[in-house]
């Protein structure tokens, strides 16, 4: 198979943005945030560009402080994204989210690069940050689902186990959705990055069965832990008298 990738111009870089700019437009139209959506593409470009130069160096050091140091700013980073949409931030929330991510993404990551792939040197950057990114987003946005449920259930009074049942049910709703539509409706970035690659189709396909497992076991259990330690950090808001 052909092992080359076609490289991307920066004419095609451009082009690639024409339907974000489409959201955009409707967005301005609608007054739907657009403006935080504009601000996100822009980080999310300067981000990439930034990391691809930083990916460089840390693949050349290749030395296992910096990988341990980039995993504690990868979780620090992600913990404190997980919690962007709650209304009532409070620091203990934070340690919640950060200890859920930090305990479901470690343990994930380290069953998957050590027994799963066999990954030598164990701090190999070329595997374990990319792995680490897709496990801690994936963790991130389970939780921010799980945080943001779990508060407006209890803002409403509703009692803590049936508002973490709830949190719980909803914040694995995009990855059960994941599950059912790959290979069907999608083939996720790590499988067509390979398949680019030149990498055979079925190799390709057992690699994206371990990170679709490891994505949903991570997300479900940072989720889990962070609504068990977020039992006495998020209490109901006050009834208010309708009489008042």
């Amino acid at each position: 198979m052909n092992t080359s990738i076609q490289a991307i111009s920066l004419q095609g870089l451009i082009l690639a943005f024409l339907p974000a700019a489409i959201v955009f437009g409707i967005m301005f139209r609608w007054a739907a945030g657009a403006q935080t959506v504009v601000y996100a593409t822009l980080r999310m470009l300067i981000q990439l560009l930034l990391v691809g130069y930083v990916l460089v160096y840390i693949f050349e050091a290749d030395h296992p402080g910096i990988i341990i140091a980039v995993l504690a700013i990868m979780l620090t980073v992600a913990s404190w994204i997980a919690l962007r949409p709650l209304e009532k931030k409070q620091p203990r929330l934070y340690l919640n989210a950060l200890g859920a991510i930090s305990v479901g993404g470690i343990l994930t990551l380290a069953l998957v690069s050590q027994a799963v792939i066999g990954v030598q040197p164990w701090f190999s950057p070329r595997y374990v940050v990319p792995l680490a990114g897709m496990i801690f987003a994936g963790a991130m946005n389970t939780v921010s689902l799980a945080a943001e449920r779990l508060q407006a259930e209890r803002d409403q009074g509703t009692p803590y186990i049936e508002a973490r049942r709830t949190a719980f049910q909803t914040s694995l709703i995009p990855i059960i959705n994941s599950l059912f539509a790959v290979g069907l409706v999608s083939l996720p970035g790590m499988m067509t990055g390979q398949i680019l690659s030149g990498v055979s189709p079925l190799v390709a396909a057992k690699y994206q069965i371990v990170v679709m497992t490891m994505l949903f076991g991570a997300s479900g259990i940072s989720a889990a832990l962070y609504l068990v330690l977020a039992n006495r950090s998020v209490s109901p808001a006050p009834e208010s008298d309708p009489y008042s």
